[in-house]
């Protein structure tokens, strides 16, 4: 019964916790946009963004342990299809998302069909050359896409009741997306289908003995990734309010893996991290070197992984295990030193004074422990007795 009571408290007091941080982020979330200027606005509203599309190639690469090069096509997709709807149908900003998380979503399901038969490296190379060959493409559909000009496009606009400025009202749009679609990959990895992609990530013969559906499952997890991709394209047109093949080359899709890796394979806070390396580490790289800032964002890619193999989200309990390692080290030293110290000149004296008998030594004999009994001659067999020693008795005597 107490082992259930604590095990309850433990748990409401968790909740308690999480509930408690919650609060606390949206506050600091809600807070941000009046806080900063514009452009650090801006970079806050392009974190978000990215977050979305590290969420879902998380449920890919981390969750469904199959690797992708090509995430930044369906990134692409999902900024034309809102692009192309803004410019050549004058349709609202609201309408292009639900049709580009569609599409992509769609296109995700067909292009998951060479991940039934790939893998590896291979899988690698295929998504590879879906993110070289959709540029080229792009430019060449001129009278629909624009072609190497690219599209420019009208940035959502803040009503009138709103009060805020451009920038905050775009801000606020984006946090609502990228809250819902966060909280979406989180539901989809704690249901059936999430379950699902860890068996077949770990170990696909022993899932498909469980009976999970290979097949479905892959493709699926190829569907979810390019629909989150197609979402976070379609806020970046939003944002930006221009396109262009150029903006979403190979490199895109290099620079996102590598910012999940950064952020944290698995991990559910693992976008965010890497979200917020996508978006601030190349400008820090160009203000440490105009040179060459690929060179200080390979280095400080090298340094992240060098001190946090696991990714930034894996970090606190990195160090939290170190520190745990070392207590027992630590409190074993101090209490040996503590005894070397306590053996001072007084202590010393006191020992060697000591009698080397113990003092609870047993009595040597049985007669020691008993009263002894007063013999008198009057007592017979006392009279009869003969002294120990003497000569024996003859008749005469």
């Amino acid at each position: 019964m107490s082992t259930l009571t604590t095990a309850l408290g433990t748990d409401r007091a968790r909740r308690l916790r999480a509930a408690l941080t919650a609060l606390l982020a949206v506050a600091v979330a809600c807070g941000a946009p009046f806080y900063f200027a514009p452009f650090q606005v801006f970079q806050l509203t392009m974190v978000l963004l990215y977050a979305v599309a590290l969420a879902g190639l998380n449920l890919l690469v981390g969750f469904g342990g199959q690797i992708s090069l090509g995430h930044g096509a369906f990134f692409a997709a999902g900024a034309y299809s809102a692009a192309v709807m803004l410019d050549r149908y004058d349709t609202g900003h609201l309408a292009t998302l639900p049709v580009a998380a569609a599409g992509c979503f769609l296109l995700g399901l067909g292009f998951g069909v060479p991940a039934l038969r790939l893998r590896g490296l291979y899988l690698a190379l295929v998504t590879l050359s879906f993110a070289v060959f959709l540029p080229s493409l792009l430019k060449r559909l001129e009278p629909v896409t624009g072609g190497s000009m690219g599209l420019t496009v009208d940035k959502l606009q803040p009503p009138a009741w709103s009060g805020l400025a451009e920038d905050q009202w775009m801000y606020f749009v984006v946090l609502t997306v990228a809250a819902v679609a966060l909280l979406l990959a989180r539901n989809l990895l704690r249901s059936r289908v999430g379950r699902a992609l860890l068996a077949v990530r770990d170990n696909e013969s022993a899932a498909e003995v469980m009976g999970v559906r290979l097949s479905l499952h892959k493709t699926l997890a190829f569907a979810w990734s390019a629909m989150f991709a197609g979402v976070a394209g379609c806020l970046y047109t939003w944002v930006i309010g221009f396109v262009s093949p150029d903006s979403f080359s190979f490199v895109l899709s290099i620079t996102l893996l590598a910012g999940l890796v950064v952020g944290g394979l698995g991990s559910l806070y693992g976008p965010l991290l890497g979200a917020a390396f996508v978006m601030y580490v190349p400008s820090v790289s160009q203000d440490l070197s105009e040179a060459a800032p690929g060179v200080v964002f390979g280095l400080l890619i090298i340094t992240v992984m060098f001190v946090a193999p696991t990714g930034l989200a894996g970090l606190p309990g990195r160090v939290l295990g170190a520190i745990a390692r070392r207590l027992p080290r630590t409190t074993a030293t101090a209490t040996a030193t503590a005894t070397v110290l306590d053996r001072t000149p007084e202590a010393e004296s006191a020992l060697d004074a000591e009698p080397d008998s113990p003092p609870d030594a047993e009595p040597n004999s049985q007669a020691e422990t008993r009263p002894s009994a007063t013999l008198t001659p009057a007592d017979p067999a006392v009279a009869d007795a003969e002294p120990v020693g003497a000569p024996p008795r003859t008749e005469k005597d």
